[in-house]
């Protein structure tokens, strides 16, 4: 009878599992979701933006052929992200994490792959190509320009592209997928309560 008072008395001493509310975890859930989709539709308008200033520059001015190319290039490049980043908003908005918080889990995995790929190799095939287009419409904008600004204008954007490479994807990305792995354990323990 001593060893099973004992055996209760470590099962009762043993920390609890904590649950947490239903309501908490989705109302936290919402709210992280919340964030990266308004993240991902003002990426989006910006982006939309871009692709019409671009649109309508290689439309509406008359270039050399080179400079035509470049911003052809720039074009698709900024279609394929925009189509990346529309795929990404729409997998966000898809479900309800209310409705089925299994389905909208799946969901939420499925967006963080194709995160996971474009923070890898995508990102680093659209400065390139990106940056190809630009040093194309240069080369024929700024033909008349003096040495100085010349060097200026180059400075600056590879100083741009630098910084976009080495310090600000990796700092969203982090960010974002932080807030993806949080969302996505609540998401996980929430269902594993109700095994």
């Amino acid at each position: 009878m001593k060893d099973f008072d004992h055996l209760m008395s470590v099962w009762q001493g043993q920390p609890k599992q904590d649950q947490f509310s239903v309501d908490e975890a989705l109302k936290q859930v919402k709210k992280g979701v919340r964030g990266i989709k308004n993240q991902l539709y003002w990426g989006i308008v910006a982006m939309m933006a871009v692709l019409v200033l671009t649109f309508v520059i290689t439309f509406f001015f008359v270039f050399q052929w080179l400079t035509y190319l470049g911003l052809f290039i720039m074009l698709f490049t900024m279609v394929l992200y925009a189509a990346m980043i529309i795929r990404n908003y729409r997998i966000l908005n898809r479900h309800d994490a209310t409705q089925n918080p299994s389905d909208y889990l799946q969901d939420l995995k499925e967006y963080q792959r194709n995160r996971t790929k474009i923070s890898g190799w995508f990102f680093y095939i659209y400065l390139l190509l990106i940056s190809l287009g630009l040093s194309l419409y240069f080369i024929e904008i700024l033909q008349t320009a003096s040495a100085f600004y010349k060097a200026s204008v180059y400075t600056i954007t590879i100083a741009w592209f630098l910084f976009l490479t080495f310090w600000y994807k990796k700092r969203i990305f982090k960010n974002e997928e932080e807030k993806l792995n949080l969302i996505i354990d609540r998401l996980e323990r929430l269902q594993g309560q109700f095994e």
